[in-house]
């Protein structure tokens, strides 16, 4: 993968188009009222509703170029056609935690659409650069601000 390409599963793409489309298609036409309404309290100077509308519009287009950015870099992972003898972007490890006795699985997917609290995360985080390549058995550790922490690899799956 070159630095230019954003890493996305088919679900991070569609969730990613989905977005786009919400802003442009919905979220657009909803902040052109809040800006009509604001106008028309009068004196723009000193209007606090049309400088904060103008300032989420501006936010708002930020997050389109963004996105709009990221899709035309996208390269689109196949999950479908993955060999599951090892490691790669788009599958779903689980691993023995050895310090804590305890299961965790994380699915290993592109920067983009990495989130913890959902368990993905980034084929570029300390734990999934160890992680890329790996068979079922390994071990693997993980050097965190926290220390060492030691896993064994027990499953890889599709995401």
């Amino acid at each position: 993968m070159t630095k230019e390409e954003v890493v996305l599963t088919k679900e991070g793409l569609a969730k990613l188009e989905a977005e786009l489309d919400e802003l442009k298609n919905v979220k657009r036409r909803e902040m052109a009222e809040r800006i009509k309404l604001a106008i028309s309290y009068g004196d723009l100077r000193e209007n606090s509703e049309y400088h904060s509308a103008k300032e989420d519009q501006a936010m708002m287009e930020s997050r389109i170029l963004t996105i709009e950015k990221t899709l035309k870099k996208a390269k689109v992972v196949q999950i479908e056609d993955q060999d599951l003898s090892h490691v790669q972007i788009g599958c779903t490890v689980v691993l023995d935690d050895k310090e804590f006795n305890d299961q965790v699985a994380y699915t290993i997917v592109g920067s983009e659409e990495a989130d913890v609290a959902a368990n993905k995360i980034s084929y570029e985080s300390p734990l999934g650069k160890e992680l890329l390549g790996k068979r079922v058995g390994e071990s693997i550790e993980v050097h965190a601000p926290a220390g060492v922490i030691n896993y064994e690899l027990l499953e890889i799956k599709l995401g």
